[in-house]
């Protein structure tokens, strides 16, 4: 069926808004950008710009969500060419570290708005779905180790994800390079992993 001409203008709108968003954040950080640049860079008016974020934390979802999800399936296409476990879930990890730290204010601005915005909205929902996605891969990379039950394969992906999302969001990492929160999350995985 066809779509018709409202909801192809809706999608038009929806394009110009993440393609502002992207840019002006990329160039100035999400902090520096104001929603009426977004709004004036999509050439729309601010009250259309609402109808598709409230907030510039919203706005930023947005345009990250589609990034972090990449950045997930290159580590999973990644992951299962490696044989070792720890190197799996490292390759899994990688991606989304390079992801978060390409502008690494807008990275931190990112897991916050994933961790304390409203899981109702449907931005919000997309980013959890992402961290629900990674850890599943991470606990079925986990599985291949026979010294992990079942059982535990998944609580040990939770206590993977929230050690890549914290060495990615400590005020104390900002500085550090992908080589170094890989060191930093590979550090502390490694105490998690049976011996």
């Amino acid at each position: 069926m066809p779509v018709g001409r409202r909801e192809r203008n809706k999608q038009e709108k929806l394009a110009r808004i993440v393609a502002a968003a992207s840019e002006l954040f990329a160039e100035n950080g999400v902090d520096e950008v104001t929603t009426q640049q977004i709004a004036d860079k999509a050439d729309i008016g601010t009250g259309t710009l609402f109808l598709y974020a409230k907030t510039k934390g919203e706005l930023l979802l947005l345009v990250q969500n589609a990034k972090y999800a990449e950045a997930l399936e290159q580590g999973q296409a990644d992951a299962e060419t490696v044989p070792g476990v720890l190197d799996a879930v490292l390759a899994i990890v990688r991606p989304i570290v390079e992801c978060n730290r390409i502008q690494i204010d807008n990275g931190r601005t990112y897991l916050r708005e994933m961790v304390f915005g409203d899981p109702e909205e449907p931005r919000h929902s997309e980013a959890l779905a992402i961290v629900v996605q990674t850890e599943e891969a991470i606990a079925a990379v986990l599985r291949r180790d026979d010294r992990v039950a079942e059982r535990d394969a998944a609580t040990l992906a939770h206590i993977v994800s929230a050690v890549m999302f914290l060495s990615m969001a400590a005020s104390v990492n900002i500085a550090l390079s992908v080589v170094e929160i890989m060191q930093d999350i590979q550090g502390k995985i490694e105490v998690l992993m049976p011996r």
